[in-house]
């Protein structure tokens, strides 16, 4: 096989484990443009270094699907390092390739991530390293338990991705705390793989546009197209200094497999505006446990505290949840006006007048400003039914306090519609 020169980036990514500045990191941590070269040499690095430094250890490759895992890393890796003195004798049925170098022979166990119900699938094994290619498409709890397999000495582990969005979990816990990981870092461009001519570079630069170009292309952390609050500014939205409130108000989106979102609100005198001082976001996907009305309730008085809660605005469709609250007749309930689209637009014109802020903790909120969008295949007349519950609580305060029927609607003026 004739090999092109690697970039600095490819060598790196291929060495680090042997290079006297780095080889004392834990992890490596991989991502940007597509076809950048980054997953070729990281898979060739990964078997080097584990063929290398390991006799008899078991290892691991992940993907989003064990399909898309043997077509983009495990077939092109066999073709390229058979010709560089490795063997594999790979075991289909069973998901593994035992892996040959020169007298070293180790295994490596085939794994797909893409959903919680494949973190069953790797638990109990004992890893001494461990590849997650595209790790930004593969369930959290699942790369958290393919993580805690690692647990051989001078165990380590190999991360690559394309760009998602800024809020992602990925890049808020690994690439923006990649030092205090004890990861290396490499974002890879184009211009890294030295194997692409600039006929195929000005190709692909050329198909996508938009977010996919800033993603795919530019190699970015960047929001989806078709985001339906572009107004929301983190810098002007959010606060950190509590106001002296007079009036507080909760509301409430309810889930028992979707997560639950309830946000205290406050409302400061001195300006006419509403800040979300707290807020409960418990999803029973995450955390592996669902939870009743009364342990949502308590969750619910935990929010209020000592406070003069007036009302607390709730989904419409929590039959049981409001009745829950009704039957403890400590605070008054009221069912949620649950008109979608309306409800969108007036949470849209309050954000653009800067009618609303939320307390920098409120970090559930945050993210989902970054990651609601329109359902690109309806037309834009829908939301997408993910990363909502909290925008549909904010929702229903809005509509609440600021709509047509509402008395608070009189000190926010006329309303564009």
């Amino acid at each position: 096989m004739n090999f092109k020169k690697f970039s600095e980036k490819q060598i790196i990514t291929m060495k680090w484990w042997n290079m006297p500045e780095y080889c004392n990191t834990d992890a490596l941590i991989c991502d940007g443009a597509v076809r950048s070269g980054k997953t070729f040499s990281m898979s060739l690095g990964f078997i080097s270094w584990a063929s290398l430094l390991f006799d008899n250890n078991t290892f691991a490759f992940c993907g989003k699907t064990i399909v898309s895992l043997r077509r983009n890393v495990i077939e092109p890796l066999i073709k390229t390092a058979s010709e560089l003195g490795f063997s594999f004798n790979e075991k289909i049925s069973r998901n593994y390739i035992d892996i040959t170098l020169k007298n070293h022979t180790n295994r490596f166990y085939l794994f797909g991530g893409r959903d919680n119900s494949s973190d069953s699938l790797i638990q109990g094994i004992t890893l001494s390293g461990i590849m997650l290619d595209e790790v930004a498409l593969m369930s959290r709890s699942f790369v958290e338990q393919a993580i805690a397999r690692c647990s051989v000495n001078n165990a380590k582990m190999w991360f690559n991705c394309n760009p998602d969005n800024p809020s992602h979990w990925f890049y808020k816990e690994w690439i923006l705390k990649a030092e205090s990981k004890n990861a290396l870092y490499l974002h890879f461009t184009m211009d890294d793989n030295p194997s692409l001519s600039k006929k195929v570079k000005n190709r692909y630069n050329r198909l996508y546009s938009g977010t996919f170009y800033k993603r795919f292309i530019l190699g970015e952390w960047t929001s989806a197209s078709g985001i339906i609050y572009p107004m929301f500014d983190e810098n002007s939205h959010t606060f950190s200094e509590i106001p002296d409130c007079s009036r507080y108000i909760i509301s409430c989106d309810y889930g028992t497999v979707n997560p639950s979102s309830f946000g205290l609100w406050g409302f400061y005198e001195n300006n006419g505006k509403w800040y979300r001082i707290s807020e409960y976001y418990y999803s029973s996907k995450s955390e592996g446990i669902a939870r009743t009305d009364e342990e949502h309730y308590k969750a619910l008085e935990n929010l209020a505290g000592s406070l003069n809660v007036e009302k607390i605005i709730v989904d419409p469709s929590a039959a049981s949840f409001i009745e829950c609250i009704r039957r403890h007749n400590k605070f008054k309930v009221k069912k949620a006006n649950n008109d979608v689209i309306s409800g969108i637009r007036l949470v849209s014109d309050i954000l653009k007048q800067n009618k609303i802020a939320f307390h920098k903790s409120c970090k559930d909120s945050i993210r989902e400003f970054s990651l609601y969008r329109w359902n690109e295949k309806n037309g834009y007349d829908c939301p997408v039914k993910e990363n909502d519950h909290a925008m549909d609580d904010i929702r229903y305060f809005v509509t609440e306090v600021f709509g047509k029927n509402s008395i608070d609607n009189f000190f926010v003026g006329s309303i564009s519609r």
